[in-house]
């Protein structure tokens, strides 16, 4: 008999339980890309949006001038003016594109708590198959724009909201999905490198938006829309919600080791009293759990206020870099968008390590807490040395992305998947939705809140908007100082047990 060929013999080497979770993995991973992937284009077309009329007068830098020459549109239509296109080329551009921002924001923030609670409710792949289609739709209405030479403020501001909504489908969609898939054991490693999809879609949609954001910035709205219309349809036909759906044997377990990375009130058991989890009927004989019953499970509200100001920061950096960039290094708003992707590249690494660190450690809140007390003075450093030069700015941009976005991908991954399976749900894989919802609806708060107070900010000088943000990343670390001490003390505990 002959000897199987390598490739098969490697197929072959896992067992069918394994080859469907690496492929909801892959699946889920792509699918939330698309979401991040429709969102970036806002960022990278602000400067083009915009554009410094006096640019030349003001600069006198020869390189600049070569520049300037040779990122002429290719196709300008007959009404954009000088100085962008209207009504975002008057002096108050800033306080404008920062309202598209916060009014994308807001939608979201608000939706999220909705969607969580409906997402509980309804079959997840019909939830988020329509959450998608509608997703791209809104994305490309916004590009249209271009097409049918629209210069209301309003339409843009509405095209916002309404993606702001609809993309409420995708995180406690894909959340509780790869929540039922994988349980506790290496969760925090697992979801670090499956995160890295929110920096994998920033740096795809930077790329597609950037392509024609000088030539016709309308198709860098319209493609990505396209793109996750797309992705909507591959969910329709293939994301499997559960194990059990196909009679997996590979459902999640609550692995012994796990059990004291999330902190009780007063001691250092993660076992809750079942009564205190306020429930109703669900799905499959399981319970619904109530919004003021996720709120009692330990560590719910400490997490959500905490992710409230982690991602303040992240997505003001999401929607302001770029246009920080071009008006620091001058640079225009092509180049701008390649270069802001370092921040993102930046993520997945400081992802996949605060997961890495918080398995070994068994410490969620301090692996947080420690990340986000070196991004303070990082961020200082950042807007500093980014004054400095290009190389300059490559190495602040990798180092702030890697401590910047590390406890915001931990806090929204496996914290959110520890929190939303805990041992008081008695194996409610529906309530990781709701859980899921009302820690990232929160943190959405902020990100609605970071971009707008730069735009208000900026005007005053880019080091106030450092100033702000790292602010904000000392909030954070305070609303997890409870929880760090009790891991802490936890520890100290565990140590003199065993010593005795």
């Amino acid at each position: 008999m002959a000897q199987l060929p390598l490739g098969i013999r490697f197929i072959t080497s896992f067992s069918r339980d394994q080859w469907y979770r690496a492929f909801i993995f892959s699946l889920t991973f792509f699918l939330y890309a698309s979401f991040h992937l429709s969102r970036k284009p806002i960022s990278i077309v602000k400067g083009e949006l915009h554009k410094h009329c006096a640019a030349s007068h003001e600069v006198q830098l020869s390189s600049y001038k070569e520049y300037a020459a040779q990122i002429q549109p290719v196709k300008k239509l007959s009404n954009i003016s000088r100085c962008g296109w209207e009504p975002f080329d008057k002096n108050n551009y800033k306080q404008l594109l920062g309202a598209l921002d916060y009014s994308f924001l807001c939608a979201y923030a608000v939706g999220m708590y909705l969607s969580g609670i409906i997402g509980e409710r309804l079959p997840i792949r019909y939830y988020l198959t329509v959450g998608m289609l509608a997703s791209g739709l809104f994305t490309a209405m916004f590009g249209l724009g271009y097409f049918y030479n629209i210069h209301n403020l309003w339409f843009y501001i509405m095209a916002q909201i309404a993606n702001g909504l609809v993309q409420t489908t995708g995180w406690p969609s894909v959340v509780t999905c790869i929540g039922n898939w994988f349980g506790k054991g290496r969760r925090g490693l697992i979801m670090g490198i499956w995160n890295s999809h929110t920096s994998v879609g920033n740096i795809l949609g930077s790329l597609i938006a950037a392509y024609w954001v000088s030539t016709c910035w309308g198709l860098s709205f319209v493609m990505p829309g396209v793109i996750i219309a797309v992705m909507g349809i591959v969910c329709f036909l293939f994301l499997i919600e559960h194990p059990k759906d196909i009679s997996c044997s590979c459902t999640p377990s609550s692995d012994p080791e796990m059990q004291h990375l999330l902190i009780d009130s007063e001691n250092c058991s993660v076992s809750l009293d079942s009564s205190t989890v306020v429930t109703g009927e669900g799905r499959h004989g399981t319970s619904a759990i109530s919004f003021l019953g996720a709120l009692r499970i330990p560590g719910v509200i400490e997490f959500s206020l905490c992710l409230l100001f982690a991602k303040l920061v992240s997505y003001t950096f999401l929607f302001w870099l770029p246009l920080y960039i071009t008006n620091v290094e001058h640079l225009d708003a092509k180049r701008a968008g390649d270069l802001s992707t370092l921040f993102d590249v930046g993520g997945i690494f400081g992802g996949i390590l605060a997961g890495l660190i918080s398995d070994r450690l068994e410490k969620r809140a301090s692996t947080c807490g420690m990340m986000l007390l070196l991004a303070a003075p990082t961020l200082y450093m950042f807007s500093a040395v980014s004054k400095m030069g290009l190389e300059a700015t490559v190495v602040m941009l990798l180092i702030s992305g890697a401590l910047v976005n590390g406890p915001y991908a931990l806090i929204t991954t496996a914290v959110s998947a520890d929190l939303g399976t805990h041992k008081s749900l008695k194996g409610n894989a529906r309530a990781l939705s709701t859980v899921t919802a009302i820690i990232d609806g929160t943190g959405s708060v902020g990100a609605a809140l970071g971009p707008l107070l730069a735009g208000l900010i900026s005007p005053s000088g880019w080091n106030n908007v450092f100033y702000m943000l790292m602010v904000a990343d000392a909030c954070a670390l305070l609303f997890l100082l409870r929880l760090i001490q009790k891991e802490l003390r936890c520890n100290t505990d565990h140590t003199l047990f065993k010593e005795h």
